[in-house]
């Protein structure tokens, strides 16, 4: 089974709960490990996070995912100028930004970012699903078709 949907989003942080929900609940109905979804909610609340934070001049900002195929997908996009340069460390302990991320690398199977000077940054993350102990074959099958 496939899983699609997309958000267009106030550059507020009361749109993130909302993300997490939509995404979680959305794994959670294809019997993903919640590992797994953490992973992902981890991932995706720090791109919103950056999103609303250095989002540019719009108001709003989008997040589209993809679930189904054994892997999940989302994409953050926003309207900002995008970022010089992937970080290679964490910052000092002492520094409160810097860490998100790092933070989404270390959780996902890949991630890239599309930056559009004028346009915007869009972060695109993927993670190959894994599978809840109890669920059943069924659900497994849908979920990899």
């Amino acid at each position: 089974m496939d899983i699609e949907f997309s958000l267009a989003l106030p550059r507020d942080a009361i749109g993130i709960p909302m993300v997490r929900r939509v995404l979680g609940d959305a794994m959670r109905s294809l019997h993903v490990s919640e590992s797994c979804i953490a992973d992902m909610l981890l991932a995706v609340s720090e791109a919103c996070s950056n999103a609303v934070r250095h989002g540019g001049p719009a108001n709003r900002y989008e997040v589209t995912a993809s679930i189904g195929y054994g892997r999940c997908d989302v994409r953050v996009a926003d309207s900002g100028d995008g970022l010089p340069s992937m970080p290679l460390h964490f910052p000092p302990a002492d520094t409160e930004n810097g860490r998100g991320l790092l933070i989404m690398r270390s959780v996902v199977d890949e991630i890239s970012f599309g930056i559009t000077p004028g346009r915007g940054t869009t972060v695109h993350m993927r993670k190959q699903l894994a599978w809840d102990d109890a669920a059943d074959d069924h659900a497994r099958e849908l979920a990899a078709v």
